[in-house]
């Protein structure tokens, strides 16, 4: 797996493409010295719990023929100081699943996304604690 950056202005906005061509802008927030043209990189952490976990716990839902007719997840980062650093503490995930979907089957692909296969919450892992919670047709499911 290889990415490369273009630096596309005179500030922090980047251009990054991986090996199949696909383009994502980073950028720093203004009050930083950035213009805001894209995510920023800590963003693109929490994207990617989102997008890594979302890919996971569908393709287990779809080989069990569960019908899913809407799937949304809310990912917060809360960051710590470490030195001069500020990495991530805690991510904290909301899934909100709907469709006729089994509760017990919603809970475990969620419960093995984190626990098995997400490769982005095990790289994080180490230094965050990743909570999550799955609402199933607007009723939050128990672990």
């Amino acid at each position: 797996m290889k990415i490369t950056l273009d630096r596309v202005n005179e500030n922090f906005h980047f251009q990054l493409k991986n090996e199949r061509g696909h383009i994502v802008n980073v950028d720093a927030r203004p009050d930083f010295g950035g213009n805001d043209m894209g995510p920023s990189p800590m963003e693109l952490v929490l994207m990617g719990v989102a997008g890594c976990s979302g890919i996971d716990m569908i393709s287990i839902l779809k080989k069990q023929r569960q019908e899913i007719t809407s799937f949304k997840a809310e990912v917060e980062g809360e960051r710590v100081q470490v030195g001069e650093a500020k990495p991530f503490k805690n991510i904290y995930v909301v899934f909100s699943l709907e469709g006729n979907i089994k509760e017990d089957k919603a809970a475990k692909a969620a419960q093995l996304s984190f626990e098995k296969y997400c490769s982005v919450s095990k790289t994080v892992e180490p230094t965050a604690t990743i909570h999550y919670k799955v609402i199933l047709n607007g009723v939050e499911l128990a672990k």
